[in-house]
C-alpha cells in the first residue's frame, strides 16, 4: 500500500472519530480504534472497482451509521467490520472473542444476508429476503446498517457497468428506499431514490437539476416573502428556532411529472417551508406547534383541506411534525412544516434518533414494533411463492397510514385503501376468519368497504363463516392475506382427508387395494394430475364417484388409461418418443452476452435479436433495457417500467444495458393522451396534423367530450421518441388544445 493511500484511509478514520466524539452517545474511542485496526488488517491489500483500498467502504458505511443514523460505538464496530467474515479467513466466533457476543452477533446477521438481499433465483431472493428481516426482530442495528452499505454503495454506483447500475438501482427503489421509509429514515430515503434515478434515467436527472437551478433565485424570492412578517411574530413569542425552504428531490418531481401527466412548470409544491424550534421550560412540544400555527394563520390565509396532524398521533414510523398550506403574499400556495428539534432529528435520522431522545431504550409498544410484528407473522406463514411474497412485504412498506377506531375508542393504524376485511384481520385472526360484514359510523356495509381515517368499525361475526378463496381480492394489508391463506390451506387440506377418506371407502367396497397406485390412476381418469386435488374436489362435490369402480379400472387399463395419463399431462396421444425433451443440439443455441458494454437494437435485427415488451412497449430513444428470457430472446423493457423493475430486483444476472440504433423505417406503437376544450373542428385538425404533415398512421381514435371539455387516446404507429416529441409540440399549438403527452397503452 501507497503512503498516499495510508495516509488517506487515516484521514477517513479521524473523520469517522470526529462524528462520534460530537455525538451524543458514550465515548469509546479505545474500541472503535480496535475495530478499525483490525479490519484494516483484514482487508489488506484488497481494492474495490473505483480502485479504493477496500478498507474505505466499511468506513464510509461507519461514517454513516454514526453521522447520518446517530448509532453508537457498538453500530460502528459492526459496520467497520460488516465484511470481514465473508471476504477474509476470520470467522464469526473470532470476531465474538475479540468483539463480544452482541457485535459478532450483528456481524453474523450482515453476513448472512451478504449477497444481496437478492439472489441470483427468486426462490434465494425470498429466502435472503426472510433472513433480512427475522434479524429486525433479534436486532434493528442489522438492516440499519445493511442500509447504510447500500447506502455508500449507491454512491460509488459510477464505477459499475451499466447493467449492473440497472439491477442496484432497481432493487434499492424496489426494497431499499421503501424500508428506510418505513424505518423513517427520511434523508437516506430520499438520497437512494435519487441515485437510483440519476442512473436509471440520466438525462432526466440532469434535465430537472437544470430546472431547479434555473428557478433558483425565484424560489428565494418567494421565501423571503414570505418569512419576513413569520419571523417578527416568532421572535416577539420568544422562540429559538431556525426556518428554511425545503426543495422537492427530483425523484419526487419526476414521480409526480409521471403520475400526473403534467410538466416541471406544472407541479406547484416544488418547495415547501420548515420550521424547527428548540423546546421551551415547562411547555407541551405539541402546544407550541399549535401556537406557531396560529401565529402564521393570523398572516396567511389557510387551505383547510391541506392540514395535517401528525403531532397528536404520529405516523407509523415515529414521524411527528403539524403541516399546512397557506396563500404566500406572491398568490402561491406554500406548504409549512412545523417541528421540534426532537421531532425534526427522529424525522431525518428515524428509528436511530430514539436512542438519543429515550436514554438506550426505546418503547415496545410502538407501532414500528407492531409492524415488525407483522413482519414475523408473514416469515412463518409455510412456502410463500419468491416475488408474491416480495410484493406483499413492500406492499406494506410503500403505504401511507389511516387511523381507525374501534367502537371502544382503540386506535388502530392500516394502510391506505384499507378494508373491514383488513380491519377485521387486524383485531384478531378469529374475529377475520368469521367476519360476515361490518358497521362503519354505525352504517352497515360489506366487509370489502374500503375504509377512511376517523372512521369507527364495528365487525360483525358468525361462527359458521369461513374464509373463501374471493376473500383474497378483498384485503390489502399483508397480514390479511397471510392469514386467509393459511386458512384456505387449512380448509383444503381437512377437506382433502375427508375426500380421501370417501375414495378409500369406493376402493376397498370394490375390493381394490387403496395403494397410492390405484387412487393416482382414479384420479387421472377423472382428470387430476394430483391426487389431493382430486379428494377435494370429491368431498366438496365436483366428482361424482361411480357405483362399479371395478369394471371402470379394468376399462381405462394399459394403454386406454396411458393415453389418458398423456391428455391430462397436457401430451398429443402420439408416439412418446415424439414427446421427450429435445437433445441440447436441437435447443436453441445459447447466446452469450457481453455485459460490459450495451446491447445493440439495430432496425435490421428487430425481432430477431430483440422483441418488445407488451407491457411498456418503449420505442427507440426511450431510455431501455434488455432482459434475457429463457430461450435467450432479449426482451426490452422500459427502464421504469414496472414489470422491469421486479426483473432487475430478481434476475439482475440477466439484465443488459441497451443502446438504439437509427430506426427509419421500422414503425412501433405508441399512444398520447389529449384533453382540451371542445369547439368545433378541433378533433379535425389535430387527425388532419398527424395524417398530412407527419404522415403518421392513425391505428384508434377515442373521443369524449362532456360538459364542453374533451379528451382522449391516439394510438398511431411512430419510427422514435422524436417523432412523438415533435408531434406533441406541433399538436400542443393548436388553439384550445390545454395538454398532450404520451401515455401506456
Amino acid at each position: 500500500m501507497s503512503g498516499t493511500e495510508e495516509l488517506m484511509i487515516q484521514q477517513e478514520f479521524e473523520k469517522l472519530l470526529d462524528d462520534y466524539i460530537n455525538s451524543n452517545h458514550r465515548r469509546k474511542i479505545e474500541r472503535v480504534t480496535k475495530a478499525f485496526n483490525f479490519a484494516n488488517q483484514a482487508h489488506a491489500g484488497v481494492k474495490r472497482l473505483d480502485g479504493d483500498p477496500y478498507i474505505m467502504h466499511p468506513l464510509a458505511v461507519a461514517r454513516v451509521v454514526c453521522g447520518e443514523m446517530g448509532l453508537g460505538s457498538t453500530s460502528i464496530c459492526s459496520a467497520l467490520l460488516h465484511d470481514v467474515v465473508e471476504d477474509t479467513e476470520y470467522t464469526v466466533e473470532d470476531i465474538k472473542n475479540m468483539f463480544g457476543e452482541k457485535i459478532a452477533q450483528i456481524v453474523d446477521g450482515l453476513t448472512k444476508i451478504s449477497g444481496g438481499i437478492f439472489g441470483e433465483q427468486a426462490s434465494a431472493q425470498a429466502e435472503n429476503f426472510r433472513k433480512l428481516l427475522l434479524t429486525m426482530n433479534s436486532d434493528i442495528r442489522v438492516i440499519l446498517i445493511k442500509i447504510a452499505d447500500r447506502l455508500h454503495n449507491m454512491r460509488t454506483l459510477g464505477s459499475m457497468p451499466p447493467a449492473k447500475q440497472y439491477k442496484i438501482a432497481g432493487e434499492t427503489l424496489y426494497l431499499y428506499a421503501p424500508l428506510a421509509h418505513r424505518l423513517g429514515l427520511f434523508a437516506i430515503k430520499t438520497e437512494l431514490e435519487d441515485l437510483s434515478f440519476k442512473y436509471e434515467h440520466p438525462q432526466e436527472y440532469a434535465l430537472i437539476h437544470e430546472k431547479l437551478k434555473a428557478t433558483e433565485k425565484t424560489r428565494e424570492l418567494l421565501f423571503d416573502h414570505f418569512a419576513e412578517p413569520v419571523r417578527v411574530k416568532l421572535d416577539k413569542m420568544g422562540l429559538t428556532y431556525e426556518m428554511r425552504a425545503r426543495v422537492k428531490s427530483a425523484y419526487s418531481i419526476w414521480n409526480k411529472m409521471q403520475n400526473k401527466g403534467v410538466s416541471f412548470e406544472d407541479i406547484y409544491d416544488i418547495y415547501a417551508v420548515r420550521i424547527i424550534f428548540e423546546p421551551l421550560p415547562d411547555v407541551d412540544e405539541k402546544n407550541l406547534c399549535w401556537d406557531i400555527y396560529s401565529a402564521i394563520t393570523d398572516i396567511y390565509r389557510i387551505r383547510p383541506d391541506r392540514i395535517r396532524d401528525w403531532v397528536s398521533r404520529s405516523k407509523a414510523n415515529g414521524y411527528q411534525a403539524l403541516h399546512l398550506t397557506v396563500m404566500g403574499p406572491d398568490g402561491q400556495w406554500i406548504e409549512i412544516q412545523i417541528r421540534s428539534r426532537r421531532m425534526d432529528d427522529i424525522a431525518e435520522k428515524g428509528f436511530a434518533a430514539h436512542w438519543k431522545y429515550k436514554e438506550n431504550s426505546i418503547e415496545e409498544d410502538t407501532e414500528l414494533d407492531k409492524w415488525l410484528q407483522t413482519i414475523t407473522e408473514i416469515l412463518e406463514s409455510p412456502d410463500p411463492n419468491a416475488l408474491d411474497f416480495l410484493d406483499t412485504i413492500k406492499m406494506n412498506l410503500f403505504t401511507s397510514e389511516i387511523f381507525v377506531f374501534t367502537p371502544k375508542g382503540d386506535i388502530k393504524t392500516l394502510p391506505q385503501g384499507a378494508t373491514a376485511l383488513d380491519f377485521a384481520y387486524a383485531l384478531h385472526t378469529s374475529i377475520g376468519n368469521n367476519c360476515i360484514g361490518a358497521k362503519v359510523n354505525h352504517r352497515l356495509v360489506p366487509f370489502s368497504h374500503r375504509l377512511s381515517s376517523g372512521d369507527q368499525v364495528e365487525i360483525l361475526t358468525s361462527r359458521s363463516q369461513e374464509p373463501l378463496p374471493e376473500w383474497l381480492n378483498f384485503v390489502t394489508t399483508a397480514r390479511a392475506r397471510t392469514k386467509i391463506d393459511a386458512s384456505l390451506r387449512r380448509i383444503r387440506k381437512e377437506g382433502a382427508k375427508k375426500g380421501e377418506k370417501k375414495v378409500v371407502d369406493v376402493l376397498e367396497k370394490a375390493d381394490i387395494e387403496p395403494n397410492i397406485t390405484n387412487m393416482d390412476k382414479f384420479a387421472l381418469f377423472f382428470g387430476f394430475r394430483k391426487r389431493e386435488d382430486f379428494f377435494y374436489s370429491v368431498e366438496k362435490g365436483d366428482v361424482t364417484l361411480p357405483d362399479n369402480i371395478k369394471r371402470l379400472l379394468r376399462k381405462k387399463s394399459n394403454n386406454s388409461i396411458l393415453k389418458y395419463v398423456r391428455q391430462a399431462l397436457g401430451m398429443a396421444a402420439r408416439n412418446p418418443k415424439e414427446n421427450q425433451a429435445a437433445s441440447p443440439e436441437e435447443k436453441k443455441g445459447e447466446v452469450k452476452f457481453d455485459k460490459s458494454k450495451p446491447y445493440i437494437l439495430s432496425e435490421e435485427e428487430y425481432e430477431h435479436n430483440y422483441v418488445i415488451a407488451q407491457c411498456c412497449k418503449p420505442i427507440p430513444g426511450d431510455d431501455a433495457l434488455g432482459f434475457v428470457n429463457d430461450d435467450n430472446t432479449v426482451v426490452v423493457h422500459k427502464r421504469s417500467c414496472p414489470i422491469a423493475m421486479r426483473l432487475k430486483s430478481s434476475f439482475g444476472e440477466r439484465i443488459l444495458s441497451t443502446e438504439w440504433s437509427n430506426h427509419r423505417t421500422t414503425s412501433f406503437e405508441a399512444t398520447l393522451e389529449v384533453k382540451g376544450i371542445d369547439t368545433l373542428g378541433v378533433l379535425n385538425t389535430i387527425t388532419k396534423i398527424i395524417s398530412d404533415e407527419f404522415n403518421v398512421n392513425i391505428q384508434r381514435l377515442l373521443i369524449e367530450a362532456k360538459d364542453g371539455v374533451f379528451e382522449g387516446k391516439i394510438k398511431l404507429k411512430v419510427h422514435n421518441v422524436e417523432d412523438i416529441q415533435r408531434l406533441c409540440v406541433t399538436l400542443s399549438k393548436i388553439r384550445n388544445i390545454k395538454s398532450i403527452g404520451r401515455v401506456a397503452d
